[in-house]
């Protein structure tokens, strides 16, 4: 059995690892030299927009997925007339525009902060007007890890934002007060079998996660579960979904959605029966999908432009290691430290190390 993944980077190589365990061969296509994934797979490079090497993909591969959100939905279509490809190009074109996103989430009826469409620079100072500040202008498209986003804090810094997203088509958000960041990971299988991870409570730091804790029997679990079903639902979903949230209260505002495995969910390597990549692989290929019972306490922790030494990170007994085979870059994710423990003592003293261990060595 062939997979085919459209992209090569560092989520890919994780597909393929955990999917090599199972018994089956990978085909990546990137337009890099040498991505992260290619020492794990097949490696095609070229152009997301290739579609001669796409509809060689789809004969090669009995199954298509992809790494990352910002894949061209006509490539993904183009597939899909060939070879089933999963999660499905609708998932895929939901969430590569904000405005579209946005309006899915008031479809379902799940909550999101306030926002308003901006298409110019009138638009932004007609909303100043609303004296809603501060509030974050997002461009509609390629935005991640931060990226596409100015926080603007008062009327005098809207010039400058529309200048920072260079009058791109943009959503403005009012600003979330929340009391933390979560987020769920959820598996939906060819034959409509689901299960869910989880919640994920995570810290970011200019707009790039930096840590997740896996939250067992977390109040907002349900009313979680209960928004990803309804995306899970529309969608006609396959594979795993992640949606991120903010809470206030008792309420959840939803955040995005990303349809593919999720930097949030990594710590389901070690920390749950099944982690998040095996799952997406079994439900894409219309196996049962495993236990997502989280195993004790478990994190994750970014590693972020230089890593620590491996020695250090090592020191650390209940600490697990996963680089990407990436050259570090200052703000480049290179690769990640799992944490599990069965102790709560002792996972609580092993997470303020790795704390102060990350603190000191990302940038």
């Amino acid at each position: 059995m062939k997979v085919g993944i459209l992209g090569g980077g560092q989520l890919a190589r994780m597909i393929a690892l955990a999917g090599h365990e199972l018994g089956f061969q990978f085909i990546t296509l990137d337009p890099t030299m040498a991505p992260c994934a290619a020492s794990v797979s097949q490696h095609f490079m070229h152009d997301y927009n290739d579609t001669t090497a796409l509809k060689q993909l789809a004969e090669l591969a009995d199954v298509v997925t992809f790494e990352f959100e910002n894949v061209p939905a006509a490539s993904a279509e183009l597939i899909e007339s060939f070879t089933p490809i999963y999660p499905s190009p609708v998932a895929l074109t939901s969430t590569q525009d904000r405005l579209v996103e946005k309006t899915l989430f008031q479809e379902l009826d799940i909550s999101t902060a306030d926002f308003a469409v901006i298409n110019s620079l009138a638009d932004l100072q007609t909303y100043a007007c609303d004296g809603q500040w501060p509030a974050i202008l997002k461009t509609r498209s390629e935005g991640y890890d931060g990226k596409g986003q100015v926080i603007i804090k008062s009327p005098d810094d809207i010039e400058s934002a529309w200048h920072q997203i260079k009058g791109a088509p943009a959503i403005l958000e009012a600003f979330v007060p929340f009391e933390r960041e979560i987020s769920i990971i959820a598996a939906r299988s060819t034959h409509g079998e689901t299960c869910f991870y989880p919640l994920s409570e995570n810290s970011h730091e200019n707009g790039i996660l930096k840590f997740s804790i896996a939250r067992a029997n977390d109040p907002m679990q349900s009313l979680a579960e209960d928004y990803v079903s309804r995306l899970l639902d529309r969608l006609n979903y396959v594979g795993i979904i992640a949606l991120e949230l903010f809470q206030t209260k008792d309420a959840l505002l939803a955040n995005e959605y990303a349809p593919r495995v999720h930097n949030t969910g990594h710590w389901t390597m070690e920390g749950a029966e099944t982690c998040q990549f095996e799952n997406h692989i079994r439900a894409i290929l219309g196996l049962p999908l495993g236990s997502t019972a989280l195993i004790g306490h478990a994190a994750m922790f970014n590693l972020i432009g230089k890593p620590p030494e491996i020695t250090d990170i090592l020191s650390i007994s209940h600490a697990h290691l996963h680089l990407y085979d990436k050259e570090p870059r200052c703000g480049r994710k290179i690769g990640h430290i799992n944490l599990r423990c069965d102790d709560k003592l002792m996972f609580n003293e092993q997470l303020n190390l790795l704390l102060n261990l990350t603190k000191l060595s990302n940038c």
